[in-house]
């Protein structure tokens, strides 16, 4: 990981974009963790992969980030330059719209269907976008809409580590039932991080989406995790209603989710923030499974 400072930033800024050497330069409150995300003026910000494994993101973005808005209604970020590698910093940067807009959560949603409603209709005009020549799915965005079954090791390792505290059996099952089917469609454009820290709300209402970085094309069914580990039992049927996927599709996207669940409660301190989350996203998954609540 490199330690991305705002000293740094603004000795990029300075000597590749002179023009903007007069605009302050602040950190972002929720910076995230594949970029480092700063503020420049009032209207810019600027992202700087955190780690070379997510370098390939800044160039992909700039090139289809212009193409999507076309489909896309709700605000995504504009690129408006791309920062080259230096001694100091090796990978390529760049600079883009700041959207205004909180980042989601339960408390600043008014209605979680029309929330859902909102959301699948962004993914389905994502989906309209031509993905001929699109970035395919691959190590460069962590398989998002590629095959699931990349993780079988990981995942089968995550839920014998966790059998204290799941159904082993129970969680195998929806597992294996996650990969029975592989997407045979035409390959379609996906986000690969529909979480609530890329969202942005406004008085109650999704208003903008963020972070593109692990787009790519392949199979829909990675981008709807948010299904279990944001919406509840009613949402999550509007979600996936509006969606109109089959249940393979469905099914193969609750093992995305349970995957990723599994790693963040196995990976991480069993109190650290990234453990909850994962914790409750297994605990949702397998409510629904066996259709409780």
């Amino acid at each position: 990981m490199f330690d991305i400072t705002v000293s740094m930033v603004r000795k990029l800024v300075d000597s590749q974009f002179p023009q903007w050497s007069a605009l302050p330069i602040k950190p972002v409150e929720k910076s995230g963790h594949d970029n480092r995300t700063f503020h420049l003026g009032d209207e810019m910000t600027i992202r700087l992969p955190s780690h070379e494994a997510y370098a390939a993101a800044v160039e992909k973005e700039a090139k289809w980030l212009p193409i999507l808005a076309g489909h896309i209604s709700l605000p995504i970020p504009t690129p408006l330059a791309l920062g080259k590698p230096t001694d100091y910093y090796p990978l390529f940067w760049s600079v883009n719209t700041w959207l205004e807009g909180d980042t989601v959560e339960r408390g600043n949603i008014r209605d979680l269907c029309e929330f859902a409603r909102d959301l699948a209709n962004f993914l389905k005009e994502l989906e309209t976008a031509p993905a001929l020549g699109g970035t395919p799915a691959g190590v460069q965005n962590f398989h998002r809409g590629g095959d699931l079954s990349v993780y079988d090791a990981q995942a089968r390792e995550s839920i014998k580590n966790a059998r204290d505290l799941w159904d082993e059996k129970l969680l195998t099952e929806i597992w294996e039932l996650a990969l029975e089917t592989k997407y045979t469609g035409e390959p379609k454009w996906v986000h690969g991080d529909v979480a609530v820290g890329n969202l942005l709300s406004r008085n109650g209402k999704l208003c903008g989406v963020i972070d593109f970085g692990t787009m790519g094309v392949g199979d829909p069914s990675s981008d709807l995790v948010i299904g279990w580990n944001f919406l509840d039992k009613k949402s999550r049927k509007v979600f996936f209603d509006a969606m109109g996927f089959d249940v393979s599709t469905i099914n193969r996207a609750r093992g995305w989710c349970l995957w990723k669940a599994l790693i963040s409660y196995d990976w991480n301190e069993k109190e650290s923030e990234l453990a909850i989350w994962g914790k409750n996203a297994v605990d949702e998954v397998l409510r629904e499974y066996k259709g409780e609540r």
